[in-house]
């Protein structure tokens, strides 16, 4: 299946944990904003007690958008062109627990993080957001390296994450930290070669 069908099937608890996996693998872009540690947030661990149990409802939601609170508030450092994909999805995380917002926040989150990766590829401005469409509806003609990764780390987080065995969920955690590291090396080549 495409990232979109994937996506269209899914339930609220996974939309609810691929959407802060998206988030989370982003996380360490904040990193690189001048002024973002004094904001007090622990890029490795903000996230982590909303993976493990994702219980869903509005206490849930409550305490993903107290994290998310903190995130937006780098927003006033500066943030750049790549945190800012960070704060969009932190600002947007829905108000209600229910299919439709989590549906639409998981869609902008999905293709918000491949876009990241498309600019850390250095792939050309120039038409990002009609790659990242064709992308996630399966035409992948001429992916790069990072972002096919990403893609398919994506495709097969929302599989594990639909599965009703117990261990879909850490297996998922797994696969999305994997991501946060390839993410932040390639954050880091960029800094170093732009610095």
């Amino acid at each position: 299946m495409t990232l979109v069908e994937l996506i269209g099937r899914a339930d609220e608890r996974t939309l609810a944990a691929s959407a802060v996996a998206c988030l989370d693998r982003c996380l360490p872009l904040l990193e690189y904003v001048e002024g973002a540690e004094r904001i007090g947030l622990d890029t490795d661990e903000a996230l982590k007690p909303l993976w493990v149990a994702v219980e869903g409802g509005d206490a849930w939601l409550g305490r993903l958008r107290r994290v998310a609170a903190v995130v937006e508030r780098v927003a006033g450092a500066a943030p750049g062109e790549l945190a800012g994909f960070a704060i969009r999805m932190a600002a947007a995380v829905p108000t209600t627990y229910d299919g439709p917002a989590l549906r639409a926040w998981a869609e902008d989150c999905s293709a918000a993080v491949l876009e990241v990766h498309l600019r850390l590829d250095a792939v050309a401005p120039d038409g990002h957001e009609a790659r990242v469409k064709a992308y996630r509806n399966g035409d992948t003609d001429g992916i790069s390296p990072l972002t096919a990764g990403e893609l398919r780390r994506q495709c097969q987080l929302l599989d594990m994450l639909s599965e009703d065995s117990g261990g879909g969920l850490n297996h998922a955690l797994q696969l999305s930290n994997e991501g946060k590291r390839v993410l932040r090396a390639a954050a880091s080549r960029r800094a170093r070669s732009s610095g």
